[in-house]
């Protein structure tokens, strides 16, 4: 076998896979950049930009943190191209329990209307949405024509009094949720089927592609932070790992069903740290519990440490929670950022630069899908490993 061909073959693969990355980027980039600044024009314009004197004037140029968080916030719709009616939008449903009971409609009632300006009746009731959350719309509409009350807080920031019902409508986010768990439900279970039909021979297809990553989480994360123990433990470790690492790969597509920032929600990510938690706190052995409720150290510390070790219980799943949900954000913030950089200068001389910077951050985003669905599932073992280790 001539193996120079071979690597001088791989190499050549290799580039066109990533020329291939970098052509998907950079659509992805120009397409929301496309529907973003469109979106965050609009807003500045249809905004209730004047609820006090100091707000009474209409700012000039270009919004960078309405471009910005419009694209990293959850929503009650997918902007799949342009945007409002003259973009390709799929509504999704919205779902509120009520004083009268249950009430659904569609997103579409309210006309892309993020200001409270149009109000929407059903079951004998009056609903508006302001910052993407829905409340009751008032009676009447104020003076700027929004159906929200408004009243700055000690920062001048303005929030919104009115009251709102209890919502559980599938937004962008939740539907990316639902969307994974299906799709893992389905890989694993054919995965699961394969290693049943084909006990003892060579894996193949979808079975040969995740083995290895299967085989990475027991003996590069379970393993060596749980010990004989981790097999008890490997069901959860799976499901974080490729939950993680799924969403992260879902926020990176630029049509239907990507764009939602799953994991760079942090209720989504409190959530799965609650459950590392959990899992922690009432899987521990009496020698954890001794640790944290005696500490071996003098009697005279004794009573400044048991705090901390007991405070350190908590921080635990707060780190976990913060990094993942940090990291993720900061990716997409840096991306659109860069995009910005076109709009602020007001140039296409700068869209060239702008463009391959946001591509090469794209390309890094890929890899930090893996890295934090990995640390998250490493320190998520090592946590528990800490909680289930046996006295020496």
């Amino acid at each position: 076998m001539d193996y120079n061909r071979v690597f001088v073959s791989k190499v050549r693969r290799l580039i066109v896979v990533f020329a291939l990355f970098s052509v998907f980027l950079g659509f992805r980039t120009a397409a929301f950049a496309q529907a973003d600044s469109v979106a965050a024009q609009s807003h500045e314009v249809s905004a209730p930009a004047a609820h006090g004197e100091e707000h009474g004037k209409e700012e000039k140029g270009f919004d960078i943190t309405s471009f910005i968080f419009h694209h990293i916030s959850d929503s009650h719709f997918f902007t799949i191209w342009g945007h409002g009616d003259h973009g390709l939008t799929l509504h999704l449903p919205i779902i509120l329990w009520t004083d009268n009971g249950l009430v659904m409609f569609s997103s579409s009632a309210f006309q892309f209307d993020d200001a409270g300006k149009v109000v929407v009746e059903k079951n004998g009731q009056r609903f508006a949405i302001a910052h993407n959350k829905i409340y009751y719309a008032n009676a009447a509409a104020d003076a700027h024509g929004s159906y929200v009350s408004h009243v700055a807080d000690e920062k001048g920031e303005e929030k919104v009094t009115n009251a709102r019902p209890l919502d559980f409508s599938v937004t962008k986010n939740v539907f990316s949720m639902l969307l994974s768990i299906v799709v893992l439900v389905v890989v694993f279970t054919t995965v699961a089927a394969g290693y049943k039909k084909r006990a003892g021979k060579a894996p193949k297809g979808l079975q040969s592609f995740l083995e290895p990553i299967i085989l990475f989480v027991r003996d590069d994360i379970a393993r060596p932070n749980l010990g004989h123990k981790y097999a008890a433990f490997m069901p959860y470790l799976l499901s974080v790992f490729f939950f993680i690492w799924l969403n992260n790969m879902l926020g990176l597509v630029p049509f239907f069903p990507g764009g939602a920032n799953v994991t760079g929600n942090i209720a989504l990510t409190v959530v799965l740290a609650a459950a590392t938690f959990l899992i922690t706190t009432f899987k521990a052995n009496k020698y954890y519990w001794g640790h944290i409720l005696n500490p071996p150290v003098p009697w005279w510390l004794k009573p400044l440490m048991i705090p901390v070790e007991i405070f350190g219980m908590f921080t635990k799943p707060i780190a976990l929670a913060i990094r993942l949900f940090a990291n993720i954000t900061a990716g997409h913030i840096l991306v659109m950022s860069l995009l910005c950089l076109i709009f602020i200068f007001n140039s296409i001389a700068v869209a060239p630069a702008s463009i391959f910077f946001a591509v090469f951050i794209g390309l890094i985003e890929f890899l930090v899908a893996f890295i934090q669905a990995f640390i998250f599932t490493i320190l998520s073992a090592l946590f528990i490993g800490m909680a289930v280790e046996e006295h020496h």
